[in-house]
């Protein structure tokens, strides 16, 4: 049987996945590699493969010592290099697809409950691609960080936040950028979004100084908080933070 070449789509619905499984998680018995080899109706070994394909080009990864697969194809390359270009887009396209493959709604795919759309129209769309990105988002860095606060730990889900370090409003090309992002529980979320907290260029945290007497009736919350600074961050296995966006929140907040 002559070798069926892989489309420009397959490539975008596992690069979809790569951005959305652990490292730990490229294997023929994840649940998840399974699913999308059988609607796009491969072997589970070949999904698994050219997910360690686009590894390959991750530099977090190699630069490790861990080389993924020593060669590809040049569809990975080209999403690869699509993404890092316009992440939004391609974030956005690569689960309109999923929902195409799957003949699911977009909706359904992203999980957005009909009573929070307008109906249909131009703003419908504008917000279901908001927050079709906004999940795609979330699941890159959750999955990064194996769903753990990078901080503290923490695996409760419900309590963990995909945390923009360079907001998204004010950065609208790194917007989707998972290396624009932090696994953080909802307090140092806050924390972290008000200026409480930054990371030094050391990888450590840095609790402001003034933390104790600037919130005096929420002395526990605080203590709590304390406790880890100066720690350093749990590094992610892919999608690290990118030390120029941290160094750009520091500096807002100096």
């Amino acid at each position: 049987m002559p070798r069926i070449l892989w489309t420009r789509e397959e490539h975008l619905l596992v690069f979809n996945l790569y951005c959305q499984i652990p490292f730990g998680g490229i294997h023929i018995r994840n649940p998840k590699v399974i699913e999308l080899a059988k609607i796009l109706g491969r072997k589970v070994g070949a999904v698994s493969l050219k997910l360690a394909n686009f590894a390959r080009l991750d530099p977090t990864i190699t630069k490790t010592g861990r080389k993924g697969m020593r060669h590809g194809a040049k569809g990975e390359e080209e999403v690869w290099h699509e993404f890092a270009d316009n992440p939004e887009e391609l974030a956005f396209e690569s689960t309109r697809l999923l929902a195409q493959w799957q003949g699911r709604s977009l909706e359904d795919v992203a999980k957005i409950p009909e009573i929070e759309l307008p109906p249909e129209g131009i703003e419908r769309e504008r917000l279901v691609r908001v927050r079709v990105n906004q999940r795609f988002f979330r699941s890159a860095i959750l999955s990064a960080y194996d769903n753990r606060c990078c901080v503290t730990g923490l695996a409760v889900q419900e309590l963990l936040v995909a945390s923009h370090i360079v907001p998204w409003a004010q950065d609208a090309k790194h917007r989707m950028n998972p290396r624009n992002g932090l696994c953080l529980n909802a307090l140092h979320d806050r924390a972290f979004d008000r200026g409480l907290m930054v990371v030094t260029d050391t990888g450590a945290v840095k609790l402001r100084k003034d933390l104790h007497s600037s919130c005096p009736e929420d002395e526990v919350a605080v203590k709590w908080l304390w406790q880890f600074d100066g720690q350093s961050l749990r590094v992610p296995r892919k999608f690290p933070p990118d030390p120029m966006f941290l160094t750009e929140h520091r500096k807002r907040w100096s």
